[in-house]
């Protein structure tokens, strides 16, 4: 009997659940297997729990059965990116400043509104230690390839949900963004992702970066980010920063009608060297999108490159969370953490309110630029993918990660939602990217964009060919 064809995306498969057409066990038998075969070659998971996600398939099938269905996601395969603590699995975070024995008895919120909505976890994707850097290797976890070419980096810090949504190891996965770390590695792989609003996704413990640390899903499609950031939305008493639950319904606002919105392309922010193909490739996607609709205005916000700044706030993170350390924790660092941690250390309080107040003139800056406009275009990475196990492309002249990623660490000192979605492919194959960004509190709008984008554009279909297993 011929094996049935497992659906790619979770909205898919949960329609396929309710007409009875496929189960839970077969869905994450199917992704089990995936993960088989092509974690040897991607080491996109540092920890899967197969008994564990069976047992919850099993116990989902029956409600599915039953009609008692749990919540949004019942049945659909997850995985969490090794910073979300997770009851019964230890959160090691790429570090061997993490001692392992625990104890692991606490989901923070995003892992607890996936368990509360019935989904199936899979186990932990991998992150550069502490989650710091743009791209994801680690001295305790390894390096972690791109699907579309294991040669390369499949980008960071989220590039293990990336690399295992990509190549079909699970449909969705939580990741986090702190200077582009969903959308970095979602551009590099070829899917789309989403940074909302700050303190739209409740978080506990607060992130070493602060104000910059955004939670976001990562999925096979515009529809699946939706329907997870209604499920990440709710409430939790643990985040004094979190926004209270929005009116409405996230799956509903994806399908608003956007045509005649205006839109503002920005090809370089007015500072960034783009890669010459990925700069035609964006530029395409958004002449194709006006086409469908859209008002499009070539302009770029009155800011300069903020990266000095940012670095202020992230290496201060990182000063804090390392210093609280005893030594003998830290004798294993990545060698450029170690660094950062140096820099960090050097900081005097000032300085960091300096940056701070950058941070939040950028945010004025943007307030006002999208009182004209109510979308901004960008390319979301200036490169396409690089030789894996690097922090940089050999070569490039870029001194750190954040020198080449200038398209993402802006938006996370403003705090807007900002989302990218693939728009094409280089000569290479490789994927390429295209950031939305919206004003403040406007993530049902950056969706309801996101969706017009991949209609026209459905590069989200396309596949990378699986790679070899072990």
């Amino acid at each position: 009997m011929p094996q049935r064809q497992i659906p790619r995306t979770a909205t898919e498969m949960l329609a396929a659940f309710a007409a009875g057409e496929l189960s839970p066990v077969e869905v994450t038998a199917a992704a089990l297997e995936r993960i088989e075969e092509a974690n040897g070659t991607l080491n996109a998971y540092c920890l899967v729990d197969g008994a564990q996600a069976m047992a919850q398939a099993a116990e989902s099938e029956a409600r599915w059965r039953s009609g008692h269905v749990s919540g949004l996601l019942d049945g659909v395969p997850a995985s969490v990116k090794d910073v979300f603590l997770t009851e019964g699995w230890p959160t090691l975070r790429g570090s061997y400043t993490v001692e392992e024995d625990g104890p692991w008895d606490e989901d923070s919120p995003p892992t607890a509104r996936l368990r509360e909505n019935g989904a199936v976890l899979l186990g932990k994707t991998s992150t550069p230690e502490l989650a710091w850097k743009g791209v994801t290797d680690s001295p305790r976890g390894g390096v972690t390839t791109n699907p579309w070419n294991p040669a390369l980096t499949a980008g960071g810090s989220s590039g293990g949900s990336a690399a295992a949504v990509a190549s079909g190891m699970g449909p969705i996965s939580l990741g986090t963004d702190s200077g582009g770390s969903a959308r970095i590695p979602a551009a590099f792989c070829g899917i789309p992702a989403l940074k909302p609003t700050f303190g739209q996704i409740p978080l506990f413990p607060e992130s070493p970066f602060g104000q910059l640390a955004h939670a976001g899903p990562m999925a096979q499609s515009v529809d699946d980010l939706a329907l997870i950031l209604d499920v990440l939305s709710l409430p939790d008493a643990r985040d004094p920063s979190a926004m209270p639950s929005p009116p409405g319904s996230y799956r509903e606002a994806v399908r608003r009608d956007v045509r005649g919105i205006v839109a503002a392309f920005s090809p370089d922010l007015g500072y960034v060297d783009v890669d010459p193909e990925i700069a035609e490739i964006v530029a395409a996607a958004v002449n194709a999108v006006g086409n469908a609709g859209l008002l499009i205005e070539y302009d770029s916000p009155d800011i300069t490159d903020p990266i000095e700044d940012y670095e202020v706030l992230l290496d201060a993170g990182l000063a804090k969370w390392l210093e609280a350390l005893p030594a003998e924790r830290t004798g294993r660092l990545d060698e450029g953490l170690r660094a950062a941690w140096e820099r960090g250390k050097s900081l005097s309080a000032l300085r960091f309110l300096e940056a701070d107040e950058r941070r939040v003139w950028l945010g004025s800056t943007m307030g006002t630029f999208h009182e004209r406009y109510d979308i901004l275009f960008t390319p979301t990475v200036a490169i396409p993918p690089f030789e894996a196990g690097t922090e940089v492309p050999p070569g490039g002249g870029y001194a750190r990660w954040p020198n080449w990623s200038q398209f993402g660490y802006p938006f996370n000192m403003t705090q807007q939602p900002a989302a990218t979605v693939p728009v094409g492919f280089t000569s290479a194959g490789l994927p390429v990217g295209l950031q939305i960004v919206g004003p403040r509190h406007s993530d049902d709008l950056v969706l309801a964009v996101c969706k017009l984008v991949e209609s026209v554009l459905p590069w989200h279909e396309r596949q990378p060919a699986q790679p070899a297993g072990h």
